[in-house]
């Protein structure tokens, strides 16, 4: 048996600080390794071209391959990172309760789905009459089977009195324009009561 303590198990030891400012890595070998890779480059094309018999300005084949490497440069630094692996968690201790949009969730998914079609319904209402309409539907007889048993199409009488009146006319005759926004809060806040 061990001689280890509940309490030497239970207790906590905070991380010792960093002892100081990292060193600043040195910005001249990136810039000595792009020049490198630009005279390679340079080197190659220039033979290259000599070699079918083209005549290019040195000074125009210079700046060119430089042009390249500084757009290849940005276009590196500005990209997204990579997605992480489908089925990974990353488990980094506690959050700070902000919510970050440019993380791919489900969430974020649940928010598109819906967010995309309300959007495009602003412009074309019978978009909203077949795309939007339909799914709120679905949540409003989802909510009733869950909590009542009943769909609209099983009985519709005692979904009719479930939904109340206006509910039920939104649902059942499509709108002819894309209810506004406050329009839409009345008929969420309508469903979350059934």
């Amino acid at each position: 048996m061990s001689s280890t303590s509940i309490d030497d198990l239970l207790a906590f030891e905070e991380e010792a600080a960093p002892a100081g400012p990292q060193a600043r890595r040195s910005r001249i070998r990136p810039v000595l390794r792009s020049l490198a890779w630009a005279a390679a480059v340079v080197a190659v094309l220039l033979v290259g071209l000599r070699a079918v018999g083209l005549q290019v300005s040195l000074p125009v084949l210079i700046a060119g391959v430089l042009a390249v490497l500084a757009v290849r440069r940005v276009t590196a630094l500005l990209a997204p990172p990579p997605p992480p692996p489908a089925g990974s968690r990353n488990v980094s201790g506690e959050e700070d309760g902000s919510y970050n949009w440019g993380a791919r969730d489900a969430l974020r998914s649940a928010i598109n789905r819906w967010e995309w079609p309300l959007d495009w319904s602003n412009t074309r209402p019978e978009r909203f009459s077949g795309v939007v309409l339909p799914r709120i539907g679905e949540l409003a007889d989802e909510r009733m089977r869950l909590k009542h048993g009943v769909t609209r199409e099983s009985d519709p009488a005692r979904a009719r009195a479930l939904l109340g009146d206006r509910l039920w006319t939104f649902l059942e005759t499509p709108p002819r324009r894309t209810p506004s926004p406050r329009d839409l809060a009345v008929i969420v806040a309508e469903l979350e009561k059934i």
